[in-house]
């Protein structure tokens, strides 16, 4: 096992709550209590349905979770030391022990690892495997998805976007016989782009606020243009495109497309619009999508949240809304979409260690031609959340992960950004001193290990 915040030669410290006025800071005294709030309240309103379907069994599993995660809160805004787990429900347990035992090693026996002390991404991460503990050590209501409200409302809220999208693509995919190499190079950027700013639904940033998508997503390109701080969208293509191979018969085999996901509700249409381009235009022959085992950063896709979304735009009642729902389930009929989840994604650990703690998760991504990581919590992990110079590579960040070539389509939430231009953070702070966390800025940052950058 790999060292989990070892300070090594060259590598920043990680981001933690320590430094008071921090978005670190103020994300665990404000944002996560209040994200904890919700649950509780959550749960508390549906105890009627607990009632109605479990009875007196019902109603005190949904008074043990409450106590269980008000406990947690109370540790949390107390700064009190993060506890071992107990459920011994999920396959992970050993895997965050352990991890907090290397935290410990790090911070030396005079401090506890403790939720303002220990590094953001941990204690975050920590939280929403505590939520999940609470929820299953509570039969008959273990299988509840605490966020599952919020998730279906955004997909409801952004009916309108999700017509223009399916709409969008249903003229791009009748023409694609008659689509010259040019055409398909701009619809790849739009629905790339389409998928990056999709990013911006993301209920955790707002605590669980409404956050959906009610503008034309097509229509709004141009105007977001300016605001992307790193475009590698032609690495993206020309990595596409060497994938492609001439077969015995003449004909010619496009690679294996691996979509590491992020937020449920309008942001995975999105990637399921730009998957479907992706195969019907031919640039990928396969797509394997990557999701949680269980509900995690509010509005993180599972399985449940990907089948019931294929689901609802298949009984749309929109014309193209509902063929490409048809579409995408045929897909997954055939093998040519798969859905697949692995406990790693939802460990605390930066992706550096992937290749020593997950090496089966490691080598099905080696399989992959070309990786996309969508969201803020995948570049986290990515760079390891840590205090880099703004100017660092993205390779030097990645710390030696590169599976196969990837790419991070981000909008930034959280303070952390590499590979940018010198004088370029200077500028931003001046210009917009929240650039790193408002959402309103994007990166699409690549790296392959085939070809040093």
């Amino acid at each position: 096992m790999m060292a989990a915040d070892q300070p090594m030669h060259g590598v920043p410290p990680s981001l933690s709550a320590k430094v008071v006025g921090s978005f670190a800071y103020l994300t665990v005294k404000d944002r996560l209590p209040t994200i904890l709030t919700k649950v509780i309240d959550t749960i508390h309103r549906n105890k009627n349905k607990f009632f109605e379907e479990y009875g007196e069994e019902g109603i005190t599993a949904e008074k043990q979770t409450i106590s269980l995660l008000s406990k947690m809160r109370n540790e949390l805004q107390t700064d009190k030391p993060v506890l071992a787990l107990t459920d011994g429900l999920g396959k992970d347990i050993d895997y965050w022990n352990q991890y907090l035992q290397r935290q410990q090693g790090v911070q030396g026996d005079q401090e506890s690892v403790s939720w303002f002390k220990s590094p953001w991404l941990y204690v975050e991460c920590y939280m929403y495997r505590r939520i999940q503990e609470a929820v299953w050590l509570n039969p008959p209501i273990n299988d509840y998805d605490v966020f599952n409200e919020g998730k279906t409302q955004s997909f409801f809220e952004s009916q309108q976007a999700v017509m223009t999208l399916c709409t969008y693509l249903e003229g791009v995919n009748k023409n694609m016989e008659e689509t010259s190499k040019s055409q398909l190079l701009e619809h790849f950027n739009k629905l790339l782009k389409v998928s990056l700013w999709g990013n911006k639904c993301d209920l955790s940033i707002s605590a669980g606020q409404d956050n959906s998508q009610k503008t034309s997503p097509i229509d709004s390109l141009n105007s977001l243009e300016p605001f992307i701080l790193v475009d590698d969208s032609n690495m993206v293509w020309s990595t596409l495109i060497s994938a492609q191979r001439q077969g015995q018969s003449g004909k010619t085999t496009s690679g294996r497309v691996d979509i590491v996901l992020d937020n449920a509700g309008f942001e995975l249409v999105t990637d399921l619009v730009l998957a479907d381009f992706l195969v019907a235009s031919g640039l990928a022959r396969e797509i394997h999508f990557h999701g949680k085992s269980f509900p995690w950063f509010v509005s993180d896709v599972t399985a449940n949240d990907f089948q019931w979304t294929i689901k609802q735009t298949m009984a749309a009642n929109h014309k193209w809304m509902s063929k490409s729902g048809v579409q995408w389930q045929s897909y997954l009929k055939e093998g040519v979409w798969s859905y697949h989840d692995h406990p790693f994604w939802t460990l605390p650990h930066e992706f550096c260690d992937m290749a020593a703690d997950a090496p089966d998760l490691y080598a099905t991504l080696q399989g992959a031609d070309l990786v996309l990581f969508k969201g803020d919590l995948n570049y986290r992990k990515l760079t390891g959340d840590r205090e880099w110079d703004h100017t660092v590579g993205f390779d030097t960040a990645l710390r030696g992960f590169g599976p196969a070539p990837l790419c991070s389509l981000r909008t930034l939430k959280a303070n952390i950004q590499v590979g940018l231009q010198p004088g370029q953070a200077m500028k931003l702070c001046s210009q917009d001193p929240d650039w790193m966390t408002s959402g309103k800025y994007a990166v699409v940052q690549f790296y392959s290990p085939n070809s040093e950058q």
